[in-house]
């Protein structure tokens, strides 16, 4: 079995998709393959579907269409599936419902494991491999988490914290490359996500790094000038000290800038911390 979540949900056996078209068997299925081997409750089960107004045959009707699923995936793995067949994969235990497959079945997990594997080499000071990890993890997006799914409030906490923890994974793999010097390739990249993002910090910092290595500096101090006025103008509030030193060290032509390429171990955000 194969999963998708990171992008439109899928879930194939066999060749054959055992994505239910309706809203509510979909929720269930996203939310059992992000926890694939965990008993998810049943009472998690109906927050997700009905939130805080379940009705009367809540029970029944969940049990329907666990009945749904396991009819759509006994189709997919044919009459010679081993064991008790979809039963055993899509199993019952006492409060609740799990999906028996390995974890590196759903993209999310290998997302996650590749997520691990660059910020260690991050931390140890190799770039190549840091920025390949992140890359190859990021490369499993298909689109925004769950797209195609209707979510509840639990879902929609999973959404979130996966689409945070994409653009963390986008931020750390910019700075592995930063520390390559590829300022210049990235100059591109950055200025779409800086304006997706108007308020974040990290990735204006980044981009201010690389136009000063490109040559850049009164760009760079622009950068810092709009997002001083809009972080002013919508939330009241200055630049955070990192910012303004990166600032400062713009201005006085700091030599730190031109070395954030060698081994040292923070962000490009974080080496102007104090």
């Amino acid at each position: 079995m194969r999963i998708q979540v990171l992008g439109p949900l899928s879930a194939d056996v066999n060749g054959g998709s055992i994505v239910p078209t309706a809203g509510k068997p979909r929720q269930i299925l996203a939310l059992l393959a992000l926890y694939p081997g965990r008993v998810m409750p049943v009472p998690t089960l109906m927050e997700e579907i009905w939130a805080t107004q379940p009705p009367q045959s809540a029970l029944t009707t969940l049990q329907t269409y666990i009945l749904q699923l396991r009819r759509r995936l006994g189709t997919a793995m044919g009459p010679g599936a081993p064991g008790a067949g979809a039963k055993e994969v899509l199993a019952t235990r006492h409060g609740g419902y799990l999906l028996q497959i390995p974890q590196d079945c759903v993209d999310v997990h290998q997302y996650e494991h590749l997520a691990r594997e660059g910020q260690a080499a991050f931390e140890a000071g190799d770039n190549e491999a840091s920025a390949t990890r992140f890359r190859r993890a990021l490369d499993l997006w298909q689109g925004p988490a769950l797209v195609d799914v209707r979510v509840g409030p639990v879902l929609s906490i999973e959404v979130v914290r996966l689409e945070e923890s994409r653009l963390v994974t986008v931020e750390r793999r910019i700075d592995a490359d930063l520390r390559l010097g590829r300022h210049a390739e990235l100059l591109a990249e950055l200025t779409e996500l800086t304006a997706r993002h108007p308020q974040h910090e990290g990735l204006h910092a980044q981009v201010m790094v690389a136009l000063y290595r490109s040559g850049r500096q009164a760009s760079a101090l622009e950068v810092y000038r709009r997002l001083r006025m809009r972080l002013i103008e919508e939330l009241g509030v200055e630049p955070s000290p990192q910012m303004q030193r990166l600032h400062q060290a713009v201005l006085a032509v700091d030599p730190q800038l031109d070395v954030l390429a060698g081994p040292r171990r923070g962000s490009t955000y974080d080496l102007f911390a104090a």
